[in-house]
């Protein structure tokens, strides 16, 4: 499996043990300077977990989120959608849902493509 696919998904479900720091030199460090943008990974599981995501997209920090757990039919899934579009539309950003499992949010300049690269 790809570093792509471990990361925006397309395999078992991932939790935070799973991403494994890099030991990587003091020059990489140094080299690299400060990030203009973070990207988040995010899992939310009920409405109050939004909070975070629209602070850290506000923020201009690029966010996956896990939905795996919203899979209801009630509208909560919807509504939580919904509050995420706001938030991209504001901030003059992109908003994406990959498959049944994840809802990637960009900040402001920062367009999602709807294509795959293979």
């Amino acid at each position: 499996m790809g570093i792509m696919s471990k990361l925006v998904g397309g395999g078992p479900a991932h939790t935070t043990e799973d991403y494994v720091e890099l030991d990587l030199d003091e020059d990489f460090d140094t080299a690299r300077g400060e990030a203009g943008m973070t990207v988040r990974i995010a899992e939310i599981s009920d409405q109050q977990d939004v909070i975070a995501i629209k602070d850290a997209v506000y923020d201009g920090d690029f966010v996956i989120a896990d939905i795996t757990r919203l899979r209801t039919t009630d509208r909560t899934v919807q509504h939580i959608i919904d509050e995420l579009q706001q938030v991209a539309h504001e901030v003059d950003g992109d908003i994406v849902q990959k498959g049944d499992d994840q809802i990637i949010v960009a900040p402001t300049g920062v367009a999602i493509s709807r294509e795959k690269l293979n």
